[in-house]
């Protein structure tokens, strides 16, 4: 059963995970797992420190969570994370078997969880996954919109936080 002020205090600890990813100059999404009430992992994004495009909060929390408690499968386990999981990590995060996530912002856009991919959703995976969106909803908005304002404001031209939609085609340079 969802407690919300429980939700709170733990998604607190996750924004200050994301707030440390923001003063890396990383994506600032952060996630703790919990398990029988006691902090079992916390993690920010890394992709940018370690080149690694699966260094998501999540993914490195679930490692951390799985080493803590000696087994894979986290299935009494909550993970609290400021973004709706992307499509590799809300797999993950079923293969794992967590028991709940809770999230902050849903993103319709790259949403795996429940929002564009519907992972959680899937009837046909071998486990089923709890979840709860808006948990300090509008905190965990502040800080992705105002990393992203930062880094456009920032300028000198086209970097990787100001580039075009992917559905701009560019012309193929030839020669």
């Amino acid at each position: 059963m969802d407690d919300p002020a429980r939700d709170e205090y733990w998604m607190r600890l996750a924004l200050r995970q994301a707030q440390e990813a923001a003063e890396e100059d990383e994506v600032p999404v952060g996630a703790v797992i919990v398990r029988a009430g006691q902090l079992v992992a916390k993690a920010h994004n890394q992709v940018e420190r370690l080149k690694d495009a699966t260094a998501h909060a999540e993914m490195i929390a679930l490692t951390q969570a799985a080493a803590a408690v000696g087994d894979w499968r986290l299935t009494d386990a909550v993970l609290y994370v400021t973004k709706e999981p992307c499509a590799m990590c809300a797999g993950a995060i079923v293969l794992s078997r967590v028991a709940r996530v809770a999230w902050g912002v849903t993103d319709p856009q790259r949403g795996g969880a429940v929002s564009l991919f519907r992972i959680f959703d899937q009837s046909d995976l071998n486990h089923r996954v709890a979840h709860t969106a808006g948990v300090l909803e509008a905190e965990c908005r502040d800080l992705l919109q105002r990393f992203f304002r930062e880094r456009r404001q920032e300028g000198g031209g086209e970097d990787r936080w100001n580039r075009p939609a992917p559905d701009v085609q560019r012309p193929s340079s030839t020669g």
